[in-house]
């Protein structure tokens, strides 16, 4: 029991954290009908910042994640504004082939900046623990819970209560009737790509803590968020928190249990295990758990 709660509490970290690099491709792909490739550029990006600022400079962790989500959400808007506007109205395949090269220019950048050698980002949890009925959990996982947690709920806070995250709904569900009542679209676009790329960078920031660092491969692990859109729906937040959830958990549960039962699988099974499930979720419900069912009438 306490070796299935281990796993249990190490995959809901890392579902967080592949709920809120989810959250930044539906965001996107709710206001622009674009399914972004830049998104694991992004996530490495924005955290370099949190290592510059916590460890270079020496700035306190949370300022320094802060002010990453600050830059990250500024290159998002910077990014949506000079690259993708002038695409408004030609076919969404250009976008994306844009994306992905925005996401080939970032890496390169990055990769240079980050040189040859992983950069640990700071924490002020390192390798501490908790002992919870037996159970270990290391203290940057529940700093990662918490902290995708709040932003999260600050984030569907925004978009429920807030005028211009019911701007931003209304632009998803119809751009010409939300401009017929005045809603600027293409500020609400930039703000899209700002909120994905300030979640990118808190993403990026929370899978390089721990036992973790951040290095020229972490990039990486964000495609494993394309699975976790898959299964809960291109178009819904809740999917992607709910298919965030699930992958994590799987993954892991996979990670600890297939070497003892099922080692013929061979090593590192867990890490393939997000696209099993999506091809599997592509073959059953298309549309994801809780993605919008199209309907094209002949």
């Amino acid at each position: 029991m306490t070796f299935f709660l281990q796993a249990l509490s190490s995959g809901l970290a890392l579902g967080t954290v592949y709920a809120l690099l989810a959250l930044g491709f539906v965001i996107i792909y709710r206001a622009t009908d674009v399914l972004s490739f830049s998104q694991p550029a992004l996530m490495v990006f924005g955290a370099y910042w949190t290592v510059y600022f916590a460890t270079v400079i020496g700035w306190n962790f949370w300022v320094a994640l802060v002010l990453a989500a600050v830059i990250g959400a500024a290159v998002g808007w910077l990014v949506e504004r000079v690259l993708l506007r002038p695409l408004v109205g030609r076919p969404p395949f250009s976008a994306v082939m844009v994306t992905i090269g925005l996401d080939i220019v970032l890496r390169v950048i990055t990769d240079d900046l980050l040189g040859i050698s992983q950069r640990t980002v700071g924490d002020p949890f390192g390798l501490q623990v908790v002992n919870w009925g037996g159970v270990t959990i290391p203290r940057s996982n529940i700093a990662t819970v918490l902290g995708a947690i709040l932003v999260i709920s600050l984030l569907l806070v925004f978009y429920r209560t807030t005028k211009f995250g019911l701007a931003m709904r209304a632009a998803a569900f119809d751009q010409e009737a939300a401009m017929a009542q005045g809603i600027p679209v293409g500020r609400m676009y930039g703000l899209a790509w700002a909120l994905a790329g300030s979640m990118a960078a808190i993403a990026g920031t929370f899978i390089s803590m721990g036992n973790s660092s951040l290095s020229r491969s972490t990039w990486v692990f964000a495609l494993r968020a394309l699975p976790v859109i898959v299964l809960g729906g291109l178009d819904s937040i809740r999917g992607a928190i709910v298919g965030g959830l699930l992958i994590g958990v799987i993954e892991r549960m996979v990670g600890a249990y297939q070497p003892g039962t099922a080692p013929w699988l061979g090593a590192g099974f867990e890490q393939v295990v997000p696209y099993i499930v999506m091809v599997i979720v592509l073959l059953v419900k298309p549309y994801g758990l809780f993605g919008t069912r199209e309907v094209t009438r002949v």
